[in-house]
């Protein structure tokens, strides 16, 4: 029989040490900008009713997430996502708060990935959301938030913005078939220029020509001269513009150079109504970060409200940011304490008296002082306090 009790499941993987460190660095670093900005930190269950990320319109293919039944056999899925969830909970136990929410969390996802594509089923998500107020505003303030989370994980990072509005408009006007639909959002995204073309061949019109040109619209402030050809109504024109005006405030707050505009930008959650974001720092392929406008979700849940907010992958950043730092995150104790037999409770006393005076101590539970004085070199603990009768302790240098 085939045994599984040494190995971690495809897609998940045990932290060790420095990456336990950096990822709480990085949750730190992200929760201080978050309740600097009063945002208030909610958290939602590990288990969801599958019909949270199957409603009205079917947000989530069941076959990307992980499903059980619970003890009434109702269907349940492990939280593929966080923002529907956080919607849930603002229809709900927060209907009576008045607007707008400011809200953050620091929980994991689950979600199954293509074998060998490299992505985690599970990992840790660190993010806002921001229920209801101005949309122009919250826009604003959405993305600021999101250029200080992702300069806190790499000064040297990329915010791409599009507006997930315009992809929308011009593949309804297509009146393609769902399926057909959803092709071509897939060969937008990945920027496959041949399929694109093929899958619109034989197909005459304004909205197939600006849908074949909207993965090539990528840059900065001259995508916007460039993407004005393809615009072809009011409605359209009116996005772009509200999006040159998101681009040019980013700019003025101090980002300029690290702002691209992609009017390819598209997103396999298709709650997504507005603006759309994604963040990338060097060292990394996949993005970090990523976010949107959603006007519709909460709606879902029977509370009308407008919504904007985005996500870090605190495991991605966390790689990252352990490639910057030269020396190890992890330190030795400041002194091992080794307690002759008998004197154990001596020797935590006195560990205790060493930590109220601010070191870091690791209480030996060796046999011997010998044996405790190898591990303190093999370690790097270059003291060692032998605890013996009467709390007699003698310091010696490792």
């Amino acid at each position: 029989m085939k045994r599984y009790d040494l190995l971690t499941p495809e897609g998940t993987r045990d932290l060790l040490f420095d990456e336990c460190l950096a990822k709480r660095s990085v949750q730190e670093r992200l929760r201080k900008i978050f309740t600097a900005y009063g945002y208030s930190e909610v958290l939602t269950p590990g288990l969801e009713f599958y019909d949270v990320f199957n409603g009205k319109v079917r947000y989530f293919p069941q076959e990307t997430m992980y499903k059980l039944v619970d003890g009434k056999n109702r269907l349940m899925v492990l939280r593929p996502d966080n923002t529907m969830p956080i919607a849930r909970l603002a229809a709900t136990r927060l209907r009576a708060e008045s607007l707008p929410l400011k809200l953050y969390y620091n929980q994991s996802i689950f979600m199954v990935n293509p074998k060998n594509s490299g992505r985690d089923d599970e990992f840790t998500q660190s993010g806002i959301e921001i229920i209801g107020g101005e949309k122009t505003a919250a826009d604003y303030e959405a993305l600021s938030l999101a250029a200080q989370a992702l300069f806190t994980c790499d000064e040297d990072f990329r915010l791409e913005i599009g507006e997930s509005g315009i992809f929308r408009m011009v593949v309804d006007d297509l009146k393609f078939p769902e399926e057909q639909a959803e092709l071509i959002h897939s060969l937008i995204e990945s920027k496959n220029y041949p399929a694109l073309n093929e899958a619109l061949s034989g197909i005459d019109g304004a909205a197939a020509e600006a849908c074949k040109a909207l993965p090539s619209l990528f840059g900065e402030s001259e995508v916007f001269t460039e993407a004005e050809k393809y615009m072809y109504n009011d409605q359209l024109k009116e996005k772009l513009r509200y999006l040159h005006g998101i681009y040019e405030a980013l700019c003025s707050m101090g980002y300029s150079g690290k702002i691209k505009v992609d009017l390819g930008l598209a997103h396999k959650k298709n709650y997504y109504t507005g603006i759309l974001f994604r963040g990338y720092v060097e060292g990394y392929g996949q993005p970090v970060l990523s976010g949107g406008r959603y006007d519709t979700l909460l709606g879902d849940f029977g509370r009308n409200a407008a919504a904007v907010g985005f996500a870090v992958n605190v495991e991605a950043a966390a790689k990252v940011f352990l490639k910057s730092v030269d020396a190890p995150l992890t330190k030795p104790a400041d002194v091992l304490v080794y307690s002759e037999s008998g004197c154990e409770i001596s020797g935590l006393n006195h560990c205790r008296e060493l930590i109220d005076a601010g070191f870091t101590v690791f209480n030996s539970l060796c046999s011997s002082a010998d044996e405790a004085e190898a591990y303190a070199k093999a370690h790097g603990i270059h003291r060692l306090d032998i605890v013996g009768i009467n709390s007699d302790v003698t310091v010696k240098e490792v």
